[in-house]
């Protein structure tokens, strides 16, 4: 099994050697799965409940104080499984691959997503603030009122960098990964959205070809500035350039080269091709990364 996974592309982290150490257990847990499917979910299951990450357990709050998680899975025969906006939902990817499994649908959004999961056996309700999130938004003055009143506070601080450098969930936007066993190729990414983002927003990691995607050729995972990576629809943009000959590490650079030309905004991509290319870019300050492959086992 060959895998690779991200821990989101931003700022240089504070202790990246800490957060290197959780991406390679992620990359280890992943690899020892039977299936490409089975690897990303539990290499990611083990980024969800880090609080390095912004996924799962350490997620970004949004204005009204709530963490609220997201995720989409996608297999190279295009299956596919999304679930957005669940707040109390540690593990966003197991219910992305529950609605792929286990329902008619592509995307199940918001109270209905949780409840599905609840129903299914994936546990909700999950306190997802960590020690520093808590902090964070506890020396903030949020106001009271609604939607207007919570835009006009979080204009001017909605994905701004953190002034003390520290590890933040707003640098450090998104978790994904990327499997081959040599024949069936996964992807699956998986967040907590940006800091400080309105309240319900939804970002690029549950819209298929944006934060995630798989075909025949190839399977990629994106990180970064989610608006302008769903408007460029990275992923996909990645996987079309294998389709047009490109190995992943070509068409990684590629495509981040475009995504910068055409937005201005920073982004990271994964990606293993069909013949096992593994491939990684990223525009940002970092985007730290942990592979493991059959050769290496």
């Amino acid at each position: 099994m060959q895998v690779i996974v991200h821990g989101g592309a931003g700022t240089a982290p504070e202790a990246p050697e800490s957060r290197q150490t959780v991406l390679e257990t992620a990359a280890n847990k992943g690899a020892e799965s039977e299936t490409p499917i089975d690897a990303v979910e539990n290499a990611i299951h083990v980024l969800e409940s880090s609080p390095r990450f912004n996924a799962g357990v350490g997620g970004a709050i949004q204005s009204d104080g709530v963490v609220r998680t997201d995720a989409g899975i996608m297999t190279d025969d295009r299956r596919v499984g999304a679930a957005c906006s669940m707040p109390g939902v540690e593990h966003a990817v197991s219910v992305a691959r529950l609605v792929m499994d286990e329902t008619p649908h592509g995307f199940v959004s918001g109270e209905h997503a949780v409840a599905l999961a609840a129903e299914y056996g994936i546990e909700t309700g999950v306190d997802l603030r960590s020690e520093r999130t808590r902090e964070k938004w506890a020396s903030l003055e949020a106001p009271d009122g609604g939607p207007k009143a919570q835009l006009e506070w979080i204009r001017d601080q909605y994905g701004q960098s953190d002034p003390d450098g520290r590890d933040d969930p707003k640098d450090h936007d998104t978790v994904g990964a990327v499997a081959f066993d040599g024949k069936r190729i996964a992807a699956a990414t998986s967040t907590g959205g940006r800091w400080l983002a309105l309240a319900g927003r939804v970002g690029d990691v549950p819209q298929v070809g944006s934060g995630f995607y798989a075909c025949p050729a190839a399977g990629v995972s994106a990180t970064g500035a989610g608006e302008d990576i769903a408007r460029a629809t990275l992923s996909r943009r990645v996987a079309r350039h294998v389709e047009r000959g490109q190995d992943a590490q070509a068409a990684t650079d590629l495509a981040i080269e475009e995504f910068g030309e055409l937005t201005g905004s920073s982004a990271g991509v994964i990606a293993i091709d069909s013949r096992g290319g593994i491939g990684a870019a990223f525009n940002s300050d970092a985007m730290q990364t942990a592979r493991v492959s059959a050769s290496s086992r």
